[in-house]
């Protein structure tokens, strides 16, 4: 199981890593949440973008030196980094490397995250780490890599995967495995039909959550086998990670959970429309399972120069006021009530509108008198007057995406306003 080391331990083992962030992902079932940004760019928290909490674990953790796989859509995504994330010191041997489908070893994009790994092969070589830990860039959690790291040294493995227990009607869209009272990985299904359940409990089972440590010359190894093999589809989880517990190759497993509790920690992959709007509202409530205010672990963002969010208006009939909420820099709650809601910044609510149970991102202004509840509304929405969204679904299918549990997405496309650039 794993066990926490000596922090002077565990920081040898961070300087001597590279994280690689697989960022590329097109993140359909988001829907249209990306269709103008990759997945991990969808903003998220109110002020936070889906990337900044795997970069914040990395700079927690003491690894210093990232790449970041890109791909779809990627301008809003570099344009983030480049702004909020510009303070590692290259005179120390910190950066995050940007790291596009540059067709550099192949004259193709990125078919997989194992061939886009494979594809910066040159790279990987010339800054000689000693670990590579593949993360991905669309996950939600909190998480010390540097334990992982000593968990992987204790165990001699080649790899060693971040893993959590799943509800198991959840767990058919992850890698499902199985292991032994080492932890070390017996069998390893991506995405089964009929995910097999943990021992003792046929209601969840042990999942993936797309962290892998390898050592560096193992990875090498492998991603060269993986690309001569033409029937690969070229992905750590489909293809690599199978092949490596099939061959017995020491791949042991890392439970993301509180040693002494036993409690599991939190992990959420928002991908879906459902899944985002649950985790994004979860974070308004007393107790939020994913704490924001933890400042033995800040999540590091790009924060852009705003004036304090500012209520306006006090008469019985015109109030401005927000409860059980939380709102960003930037906005100005005019007259408007705003109940159990998440505002990024420099939001605009006008007179005598109700929003409750809704997420409004950023630039976003909404009328006088409108009422919107169960919704999410993007970046650079302008909601016109006495406008009505969330108390009609069938109506609201007309003309706007509703999810299978009655959320509803609207972007300035639906509203017929062409916001032809990258978010």
């Amino acid at each position: 199981m794993p066990v926490e080391q000596p922090d002077r331990f565990v920081s040898r083992l961070t300087q001597k890593s590279l994280a690689l962030i697989l960022a590329g992902g097109r993140g359909s079932r988001l829907s249209f949440l990306t269709e103008w940004r990759a997945k991990p760019a969808v903003p998220f928290g109110g002020k936070f973008r889906i990337i900044d909490f795997t970069l914040s674990n990395c700079v927690n953790s003491g690894i210093r030196q990232i790449g970041v796989l890109t791909q779809y859509k990627a301008h809003s995504l570099l344009r983030h980094i480049q702004k909020g994330w510009s303070f590692f010191r290259g005179e120390f041997g910190e950066f995050i490397e940007l790291l596009p489908a540059q067709q550099r070893l192949e004259c193709s994009w990125y078919a997989g995250t194992a061939d886009a790994v494979y594809q910066n092969i040159d790279i990987i070589r010339s800054l000689n780490p000693k670990y590579i830990i593949i993360l991905a860039g669309d996950h939600i959690y909190k998480m010390d890599y540097g334990l992982m790291l000593a968990d992987h040294l204790k165990s001699k493995a080649n790899i060693t995967i971040g893993c959590i227990e799943a509800p198991i009607e959840d767990a058919k869209s992850f890698g499902v495995m199985t292991i032994d009272e080492s932890t070390r990985i017996l069998e390893f299904s991506e995405k089964p039909e009929h995910p097999k359940p943990l021992p003792n409990d046929d209601q969840h089972a042990l999942v993936s959550m797309g962290i892998y440590i390898f050592n560096t010359e193992f990875l090498i190894d492998q991603l060269i086998q993986d690309a001569d093999n033409p029937s690969s589809s070229h992905d750590f989880g489909k293809d690599i990670i199978p092949h490596c517990v099939n061959q017995n190759c020491n791949v042991y497993a890392y439970p993301f959970k509180d040693n002494e509790s036993n409690k599991v920690h939190f992990w959420r992959d928002v991908g879906t429309i459902d899944s985002y709007y649950e985790a994004n509202i979860d974070l308004v409530s007393i107790t939020p399972e994913l704490n924001l205010y933890d400042e033995k672990w800040p999540i590091w963002t790009y924060q852009e120069q705003l004036p304090p969010a500012k209520f306006v208006f006090n008469d019985n009939d015109c109030r401005g006021y927000a409860v059980d909420s939380m709102v960003s820099g930037g906005c100005i709650i005019s007259g408007g009530n705003v109940r159990h809601s998440l505002l990024f910044s420099k939001v605009i609510i006008e007179q005598f509108s109700k929003i409750d149970n809704s997420i409004i991102m950023q630039n976003v202004t909404i009328g006088r008198n409108c009422k919107i509840k169960n919704a999410i509304v993007d970046k650079s929405c302008i909601i016109p007057d006495n406008f009505v969204i969330g108390y009609d679904l069938e109506e609201d299918k007309k003309r706007f995406y509703v999810s299978e549990k009655g959320r509803v997405v609207v972007t300035p496309e639906m509203l017929g306003q062409r916001v032809h650039h990258a978010r």
